[in-house]
């Protein structure tokens, strides 16, 4: 077997994914690949094996289940997600934690959030209007609009968002020792687990309550459970959809595709989607994947104990699932991308960061029409050091 190849590949630019990921579906069978830590893993890139890889019980989310442990898993840190995770359970206890989460986020649930997400981002357009030019489109409304969505969601004090930041910051960043990481963990979880124990004693109409109330009332959820769950919603709500309203805007700009959406507001749910599909926002593709029993994909064969990438910005330029896959088509219609995963650990706040993301777009084309960036594209700074790609900063004015 050849020498496992290094992974994440480099791209020429953060929101462009890299030419070997190109060359690897191409080559239609699973790459070996190895990660900073942990042991090789196989890269899947096409389309096809994705949503294999990504429903079929053949793979696992679990390590424990599969018999490997936390040092030999292949990753972008050394610090593994805690085994009572949402993300890291497989059927029967990820399908009982799920289903109390999906319960808050269903389609009609989120719908009725839409209104209150609109009138913050009117405030906070008005913020930025009140400063004038130029203005830091991460800071002043990418970051705040979903903050305040899922604070008001969950229960959580607004006030407290300035610690939201440095706990998410040391869960995302890479390059931290793994005692940092732990220690961000560990005061994000006593922070969630004094806000269940306040709404324990005094139930308000918000998720931490609700979830809380499962607890109580059935003793269905763990402890622990209950607030890996509280801290996964929030730090997910806290940074990914914040990230790609800053991608998003910036690749619009860029490319003079923001002007279509302030003349043809009707466009936008379906530019959501495709600017879904096109923009990357995980720099490792999916989390892990375990193999728990003897399967071939791809025309390789892969063992128990193997492990498995899904490179989710790859399987979305798959020409054979979608047309002219490289170009950036803001009306294209036939469009079952993978942005938000696939199977039984598909984002289970995907109705959520679509309604997020269209009432940023809405709000921004309608309120700032002449929005364009302050400075050249090419002077824009992007993390380089995270799980999640996004600008530091995104200076624009109108």
């Amino acid at each position: 077997m050849l020498k496992p190849l290094p992974f994440p590949f480099p791209a020429d630019h953060p929101l462009c994914p890299s030419s070997l990921l190109g060359a690897a579906r191409r080559g239609r069978a699973p790459v070996h690949v190895r990660l900073d830590h942990g042991d090789p893993a196989w890269l899947v890139t096409r389309y096809e094996d994705a949503r294999h890889v990504l429903s079929s019980p053949a793979f696992g989310r679990d390590r424990q289940r599969a018999g490997i442990p936390a040092a030999r898993v292949a990753g972008l840190r050394s610090v593994d997600l805690p085994s009572h995770s949402l993300f890291s359970t497989d059927p029967p206890d990820h399908t009982r934690l799920r289903r109390f989460v999906y319960r808050m986020f269903t389609p009609r649930r989120v719908e009725g959030l839409r209104d209150g997400a609109h009138k913050i981002a009117n405030r906070l357009v008005d913020s930025m209007i009140g400063e004038g030019p130029p203005a830091d489109l991460v800071a002043g409304f990418g970051l705040a609009l979903p903050v305040e969505v899922i604070c008001d969601l969950l229960g959580v004090p607004l006030a407290d968002r300035p610690l939201f930041s440095v706990w998410a910051d040391g869960l995302l960043r890479m390059d931290l020792p793994a005692e940092r990481v732990i220690t961000c963990m560990e005061e994000l979880n006593a922070y969630m687990a004094g806000l269940a124990a306040e709404r324990a004693d005094e139930p308000a109409d918000d998720l931490i309550s609700a979830l809380v109330r499962e607890r109580v009332e059935g003793d269905r959820l763990t402890g622990d459970e209950l607030i890996s769950m509280l801290r996964s919603l929030l730090v997910a709500g806290h940074e990914t959809t914040a990230s790609q309203i800053s991608n998003f805007v910036f690749l619009l700009l860029r490319g003079g595709d923001y002007a279509r959406l302030t003349t043809d507001p009707g466009l936008i749910p379906t530019a959501v989607e495709e600017l879904l599909r096109y923009v990357p926002l995980i720099t490792q593709g999916s989390m892990t994947r375990f193999v728990l029993e003897e399967v071939e994909l791809g025309g390789v064969r892969l063992r128990p104990g193997e492990q498995v990438i899904v490179e989710l910005s790859a399987a979305n330029r798959d020409a054979n699932a979608f047309t002219d896959p490289d170009a950036l088509d803001l009306r294209r219609e036939d469009n079952p991308h993978v942005a938000f995963g696939h199977g039984l650990h598909r984002c289970v706040g995907a109705a959520l960061a679509r309604m997020e993301l269209q009432v940023a777009l809405t709000t921004l084309a309608a309120r700032l029409p002449g929005l364009r960036l302050a400075v050249p594209p090419d002077d824009v700074s992007w993390h380089a050091d995270r799980l999640v790609r996004h600008p530091k900063a995104l200076p624009v004015t109108w």
